[in-house]
């Protein structure tokens, strides 16, 4: 149904009211509890201890067993606008060919305790919703922007996943332990990404810390390698638009396209790496883990399909390494379509899932990162199953048992996965309906689009010039992912996130 359209100081109070509803549908809480808000009075920070009078009136000794780590060159990496950082990193080279590689995640267990009501708010949703007007955090602001975050210039507890790594990117050796960090440069990606690339300045922050920008340098060589050899294990090139709505006050005045950059890549890099040392360092001390995977892809035949139409032929059965020599190719020939290839492969890779694993069990995997053993666990300010390992990472530190049994981890980890996709499709719908108050002026326009789904329950396009999705109500016949199509835009409905499509023409490439 198309409606008149808004005014501008509408959007944002129209989008939040969305939001709000969206999360109470889809089973999520978008406020917290009287009980978490009174836990959250009384929260104090973690302070680091050097000789402080002990109950008999001695001096007491420092935690052994927690590293000072503070003078280290700790730098964050996020996004401009973050504020619950959850991860830190620095280099140290060893030897010509060796780097030693330190992630520093944010020890949000010591403030947030199993069975506390903060923990309840955070177990129901499991995730933080990032919406297109309003972000509902995982954790009270309180705590994820501040007692836990690993903010610029502030002595935090973190555990801290060590990796050495070789002249091929290999993982030689790795540990774990917890430490006592403190960030000495809160960077942001596009900045630090113009800068490494050479389009930029290097940025105040590294640039005020002695050894910094060697550091980074450092880091970045890394990624290289660390890159180079998970692509020739079969780890895939994807690359997907990814559009958030950019206000102007209230009103919302584009879509902003956010790409990956160098400074992205070590980040993901880095934390692909100590997830995997995560899940490896709990198997063999024999606890149960909450593993990340993606199975074997689930319409194959339709990826082959699109490769047999851009000229390439892939294997019968399910191939990372096959696939991704494809992908590879396929960016060579034509990045500005690439995008679009890669949401068509990612839509029939289908989604990732949470599962429980003992030591000795055999999760199938991600495929996509073509690796084996995947713990998610480098951000758990904003993801419970991160939260979850990092408690059974410090029990197994301290030589405790398991604090969940695998019975346990098999409800949590089929929690997770639906309430993440609920999370999703919050996320999703808020989106839609910013978009639709984008175009709601331009009913009747024509644009060209690639088809993401089809299915019984429908058939949906995503425009090329316009980072919108729709559904395709008429001419959808015979069409499938991937497909190029010619749509005209017939109605939107801003309260449902609806925006609705009829084909004009189509044609395969």
């Amino acid at each position: 149904m198309q409606q008149t359209a808004h005014t501008d100081k509408q959007h944002r109070t129209i989008l939040q009211s969305i939001a709000h509803r969206a999360m109470l549908e889809r089973g999520l809480l978008p406020d917290f509890s009287a009980e978490a808000l009174a836990e959250l009075g009384r929260i104090q920070p973690p302070v680091m201890v050097e000789g402080a009078p002990d109950s008999t009136g001695g001096q007491r000794p420092p935690d052994r067993q927690i590293r000072d780590l503070r003078a280290l060159l700790w730098a964050s990496i996020d996004n401009d606008d973050s504020r619950d950082l959850d991860q830190l990193t620095v280099a140290e080279a060893l030897t010509a060919d060796k780097v030693k590689i330190l992630v520093a995640i944010a020890d949000v267990d010591a403030v947030v305790k199993n069975g506390s009501a903060i923990d309840e708010h955070a177990r129901h949703n499991t995730t933080s919703v990032y919406t297109a007007a309003e972000i509902f955090p995982m954790l009270p602001e309180k705590i994820s922007t501040d007692v836990t975050s690993l903010n610029f210039n502030e002595e935090r507890l973190a555990l801290v996943i060590e990796m050495v790594i070789g002249a091929d990117g290999s993982l030689l050796n790795s540990d774990i332990y917890r430490a006592w960090v403190c960030n000495h440069a809160k960077l942001a990606y596009n900045s630090l990404a113009a800068w490494l690339d050479g389009n930029g300045a290097i940025p105040e922050g590294a640039a005020a810390v002695n050894g910094l920008e060697k550091n980074l340098r450092l880091q970045d060589e890394v990624t290289r390698r660390m890159e180079n050899l998970r692509h020739s294990q079969g780890a895939l090139t994807l690359e997907t638009i990814q559009a958030k709505p950019v206000f102007d006050g209230d009103q919302i005045r584009a879509l902003e396209i956010e790409e990956k950059n160098r400074a992205k890549e070590i980040i993901e890099d880095f934390m692909i790496a100590a997830n995997g040392v995560t899940a490896r360092y709990l198997s063999a001390r024999k606890f149960p883990s909450i593993r990340r995977v993606v199975r074997t892809p689930k319409r194959w035949e339709r990826i082959v399909e699109i490769a047999n139409d851009h000229g390439s032929k892939l294997p019968g059965k399910p191939d990372s390494k096959a696939l991704e020599e494809f992908l590879i190719k396929e960016k060579s020939d034509d990045p500005l379509r690439f995008p679009d290839l890669s949401l068509a492969v990612i839509k029939l890779l289908g989604n990732g899932e949470y599962i429980a694993e003992l030591p000795e069990g055999e999760a199938p995997g991600h495929f996509g990162l073509a690796v084996k053993d995947y713990a998610h666990s480098t951000a758990p300010n904003r993801r419970y199953p991160d939260l979850l390992t990092q408690r059974l990472l410090k029990a197994a530190l301290e030589g405790q048992p398991a604090p969940y049994s695998k019975d346990e981890l098999d409800v949590l980890a089929a929690h997770c996965t639906a309430a993440e996709d609920a999370a999703t499709k919050v996320e999703r719908q808020v989106g839609k309906s910013a978009a639709a108050l984008l175009l709601e002026a331009r009913i009747g326009e024509q644009f060209d689009s690639i088809v993401t789904g089809a299915s019984e329950k429908g058939t949906w396009v995503r425009l090329f010039n316009v980072p919108v999705e729709g559904k395709l109500v008429q001419g959808f016949d015979g069409l499938d992912v991937g497909e190029q199509v010619r749509v005209q835009l017939t109605s939107v409905d801003v309260q449902r996130g609806f925006i609705d499509f009829r084909k004009v023409n189509s044609s395969k490439h």
